[in-house]
């Protein structure tokens, strides 16, 4: 499914009852009603960051709901959509945090490659409906990525921006990982701690106080060529 590691670290969990359940109630969603992401998008999370690559964990809540938005990926827009507000915050961070340039487009694929996994608590949702597809059973399917990243001997860091995701540090050994915490970076809340965080800074020398590679956070400006092979990809 994944085509990397993850098929056989979630392998148990994808044969369980509870998910093959999960996945006729979202096929039945997706025949009925505007779903996003794109079907073939839902677990683009997983298949750009394999399990051993994964060094951060981004967490996000559900998908953009907006038409054209969600493409598997937390907080990302493919290349040419509109940047969402919080992902705006996100960039403003990241410019002052390392003084990268700030990137034309709102695709987080870059950081995917990297060894950042942008994992969203919730893997689809109803168009214009957010939150819709809260407790359908995609909870119990990413708490069980989180444990077993949290399980493996390599150390990552964590980045949980607002209390939904700060919810999740019950399954996380904060002893061994690092665990990055501030505010959401959406607009009503990114000036109570976000701003001036520097999670990727902190990131990057947690990293390489463990003896591994720092993550290149700086994301390439797009071209039009770019724009429209993302845009054939969803």
């Amino acid at each position: 499914m994944f085509g990397n590691d993850w098929d056989d670290v979630l392998q148990a969990e994808m044969s369980s009852p509870y998910f093959i359940d999960l996945q006729q109630k979202i096929a039945n969603e997706y025949d009925q009603y505007n779903i996003f992401p794109p079907k073939e998008c839902i677990y683009e999370a997983l298949r750009l960051t394999s399990f051993t690559a994964t060094k951060a964990v981004i967490l996000g809540q559900d998908p953009y709901h907006g038409a054209g938005q969600a493409h598997g990926l937390s907080f990302s827009v493919a290349q040419g959509v509109r940047i969402p507000p919080s992902l705006r915050n996100i960039y403003k961070e990241l410019n002052s945090d390392l003084s990268v340039d700030i990137p034309n487009h709102g695709s987080l694929k870059h950081w995917a490659r990297e060894g950042v996994l942008m994992l969203n608590t919730v893997l689809t949702v109803q168009e214009a409906q957010p939150a819709s597809h809260e407790g359908m059973g995609w909870e119990a399917f990413t708490d069980t990525i989180i444990q077993k990243l949290n399980e493996r001997d390599n150390r990552l860091v964590f980045i949980l921006w607002g209390s939904h995701a700060q919810k999740k540090t019950s399954l996380i050994d904060m002893d061994k990982h690092k665990v990055i915490q501030s505010s959401h970076p959406s607009p009503l809340a990114a000036y109570r701690g976000f701003l001036g965080s520097k999670p990727f800074s902190q990131t990057n020398a947690y990293l390489e106080s463990m003896g591994r590679e720092p993550i290149d956070w700086a994301i390439p400006q797009s071209t039009i060529s770019s724009i429209l092979s993302e845009k054939n990809n969803l």
